[in-house]
C-alpha cells in the first residue's frame, strides 16, 4: 500500500490515464479526457502532474521515497547494507505485484511509445543511484566501483524478473527474486569482505587443495600467486 491520501490519489489518476492510453493510444488521449475519467479538474491534474508523461510513472516518486525511508531505517537498525538494498528492491517488486493489472497495462503502453521508454530509463537509474548512495554512506571502506556494480546488478536482476512477471512468466515471482538477489548479495559482499581483509592487513585464512605432485615450495608459490590476484 502506498499509505497516504496524496499517493493514493496520484495512483487513482494514473490508473485512469493508463487505461485510456491502452484503449485510445498515448498521443490521442488528452489531459482533459484523463481529468474527466478520474473525476478531477484540469487544474487539479496539473497540480499533481507536469504532463501526460509524468502521470504514467506517478507511483515511482512514492516508491523511491518508501525505498529511501526503508534504507535509512535499516542503517539506524544496523542491518547489513547489502541485504538492505536487496530488501528495498523486493519492496518495489512487491508494489508492482500488488497492482499487477495496472502495471501490465503500463508496460504495454510504455513499450509502444519511444518517449516513455526514454523516461523509464531515467526512472530506473534513480533506483540504482538510491541503492549506490546508501552503500557509499554505509560502507565507506568499500571501493566505489564495487558499490556501483552491485547496485547495477541488483537493479538489473529486479528489472529482468519484473518484465518477465509483466509478460506473464509464472516463474517470475517474489520468491524467485529473493533467491536471485541473495546470490548477488553473497557474490559481492563476500568478495568485498575478502578484498577489505587483504587491503586492511587483517588475517586471511586460505584453504588449499593440492592435486597431483608438487613440492611444498611450489605449493607455497601457487598460494602466493592466488593471494596476489585477490589483492589486486
Amino acid at each position: 500500500m502506498l499509505g497516504n491520501p496524496e499517493s493514493e490519489f496520484r495512483l487513482r489518476v494514473a490508473d485512469h490515464a493508463i487505461r485510456l492510453f491502452a484503449e485510445a493510444g498515448y498521443e490521442a488521449t488528452t489531459v482533459d479526457e484523463i481529468a474527466a475519467a478520474a473525476g478531477v479538474s484540469r487544474r487539479t491534474f496539473f497540480r499533481q502532474f507536469r504532463s501526460k508523461e509524468d502521470v504514467v510513472f506517478a507511483d515511482h516518486r512514492t516508491l523511491l521515497e518508501q525505498a529511501g525511508r526503508q534504507l535509512a531505517e535499516s542503517q539506524r537498525a544496523g542491518q547489513d547494507p547489502w541485504t538492505a538494498v536487496c530488501d528495498a528492491a523486493e519492496l518495489v517488486f512487491d508494489r508492482f505485484l500488488e497492482h499487477r493489472e495496472m502495471s501490465v497495462r503500463r508496460y504495454r503502453v510504455v513499450n509502444a511509445v519511444e518517449a516513455l521508454r526514454e523516461h523509464e530509463i531515467v526512472t530506473v537509474y534513480r533506483y540504482e543511484r538510491l541503492f549506490a548512495d546508501h552503500l557509499r554512506v554505509a560502507l565507506p571502506e568499500v571501493a566505489p566501483l564495487r558499490i556501483i556494480t552491485f547496485a547495477s546488478s541488483v537493479t538489473a536482476t529486479h528489472n529482468y524478473l519484473l518484465r518477465e512477471m509483466l509478460r506473464g512468466n509464472p516463474d517470475a515471482t517474489a520468491a524467485r527474486l529473493r533467491v536471485e538477489l541473495t546470490a548477488v548479495r553473497r557474490l559481492y559482499s563476500e568478495s568485498a569482505e575478502l578484498a577489505g581483509g587483504l587491503a586492511g592487513g587483517r588475517t586471511t585464512v586460505v584453504v588449499t587443495v593440492v592435486q597431483g605432485g608438487g613440492s611444498s615450495a611450489e605449493v607455497a608459490e601457487r598460494v602466493r600467486q592466488e593471494l596476489d590476484e585477490l589483492g589486486e
